[in-house]
């Protein structure tokens, strides 16, 4: 088990020296929208999500309901659940329900992809040793973000701050480059955010996030479907 363990926090090291400038500028972030460190760490301890939490701290600033943020961690969150199904593929026989509880927390894009890697079979101990050093790093960099942001100049902050929209971006651009059908979604949800910004003002930010991915995934399928390649298919 100890030895699963260190297997497991060793392979997290890279993850968490990652989530360190991220969640640096998601801490910076949080405090720019009017949250404490204290309050963005928890944040941060409690969702360990990118994306969900940055849709989350600007439905917070702007006063958007309950309902607004549910929707909107749902729509950013699902692929979480194709990926714990994914995972579920590869489990060790210790992998009891509580374990399956207890690993589904540290479920993220990185995490997935590095457990997704492995020859072996999964084994408790492995994932927490995982998740326990990338959670580390998300959750102290997001402390260090905020402490700097409440103390840095504003300027400074602001200009920080685009660190994590930064990593959205070298996340999507990649695939826009190979795929045109991800070049195309992107493009689509771009247009659609822009009329919610500046045509269709009434709709609140959380609504208008929800649409924007909902509209240009269905665009997506539909004009760009992927096709069946499995042998035998007429």
């Amino acid at each position: 088990m100890k030895k699963d363990f260190a297997r497991g926090m060793s392979h997290g090291v890279p993850i968490m020296l990652g989530y360190l400038s991220v969640s640096f500028g998601f801490g910076i972030a949080a405090v720019g929208k009017g949250l404490s460190a204290l309050c963005a760490s928890l944040i941060s301890l409690t969702n360990v999500t990118s994306a969900g939490q940055a849709a989350g701290i600007d439905i917070i600033a702007a006063g958007g309901t309950l309902l607004e943020m549910v929707l909107v961690q749902i729509t950013i969150n699902m692929r979480y659940s194709l990926m714990a199904l994914s995972l579920s593929q590869k489990l060790d026989k210790r992998f009891t329900t509580p374990h399956r509880l207890a690993a589904s927390y540290g479920i993220t894009d990185e995490i997935f992809a590095v457990c997704a890697a492995q020859n072996t079979p999964l084994t408790p101990a492995y994932m927490y040793g995982v998740i326990f050093v990338a959670v580390l790093g998300w959750v102290g960099g997001t402390a260090m973000g905020a402490v700097a942001g409440e103390i840095l100049p504003e300027a400074v902050s602001n200009a920080m701050g685009l660190v994590l929209y930064g990593m959205f971006i070298a996340i999507v651009m990649p695939p826009c480059k190979k795929e045109k059908g991800v070049l195309a979604v992107s493009l689509i949800a771009v247009v659609i955010s822009l009329l919610f910004k500046y045509v269709f003002t009434v709709v609140s930010g959380g609504f208008a996030m929800i649409i924007c991915a909902i509209v240009a995934s269905l665009a997506g399928a539909w004009l760009f479907p992927v096709k069946d390649t499995r042998e035998g298919k007429e």
